[in-house]
């Protein structure tokens, strides 16, 4: 089995459940459930971060990354999650130029919440519909002329491109990312596993 490199950005005041909740869905993805135990999941996961040191996330937690922008092996995925520490990366050079590097050279490029905004300003949704958190979602309209903004979906792909609502829709995202790779039965079976609901409705939880 050839493995999926899935890479989930870090930086100070992540959101927890924004990078939580799809490394969950990659982690405990099988592609048989009835060797769970025996076998790995066909994804693997790292967490990367500008620099070494621990990343604390809004609510505190304190995460060591596997890799530094640097030293971050090619990816086949990439997820970039949000949070309030995005208004801070929104003007970070660094940040913003590896986006760019590293979405030109993954398979599928993913965002969770206003992980869609750091994609926005690095130039990446141009062309594109997109989502993000619905208190955001009137920013990216206002910021990105270009994009077509959907107000009423939970997750959006558009090509190579999945972006997703609030918080715990990266988990709903990172399971579609599942079923575009090994089969809507395997991301089912994910969900199940994760005892989680599994999208069949992908329209925005949130009323607005």
């Amino acid at each position: 089995m050839e493995r999926k490199l899935v890479g989930i950005v870090l930086f100070e005041n992540i959101e927890v459940l924004d990078f939580c909740g799809p490394f969950e869905v990659f982690s405990t993805t099988r592609l048989n459930e009835e060797k769970r135990w025996e076998e790995i999941s066909p994804f693997e996961t790292l967490l990367i971060a500008e620099k070494s040191n621990p990343v604390v996330t809004s609510g505190g937690m304190k995460v060591i990354p596997d890799h530094t922008f640097e030293s971050c092996p090619k990816l086949d995925i990439l997820v970039v999650p949000g949070g309030w520490g995005t208004r801070t990366e929104l003007k970070n050079p660094a940040m913003l130029n590896w986006l760019r590097i590293r979405a030109s050279e993954v398979e599928t490029l993913t965002s969770v919440c206003t992980g869609s905004m750091l994609l926005g300003f690095a130039g990446l949704l141009d062309g594109r519909h997109a989502t993000t958190h619905w208190r955001s979602l009137d920013w990216m309209r206002e910021s990105f002329p270009a994009v077509t903004v959907e107000y009423d979906k939970h997750v959006v792909e558009d090509g190579r491109i999945f972006t997703s609502a609030g918080i715990s829709a990266g988990i709903d995202m990172a399971l579609k990312v599942v079923a575009r790779y090994w089969g809507e039965a395997i991301a089912q079976a994910t969900a199940k596993h994760m005892e989680y609901p599994y999208p069949y409705n992908n329209a925005r939880r949130i009323e607005l």
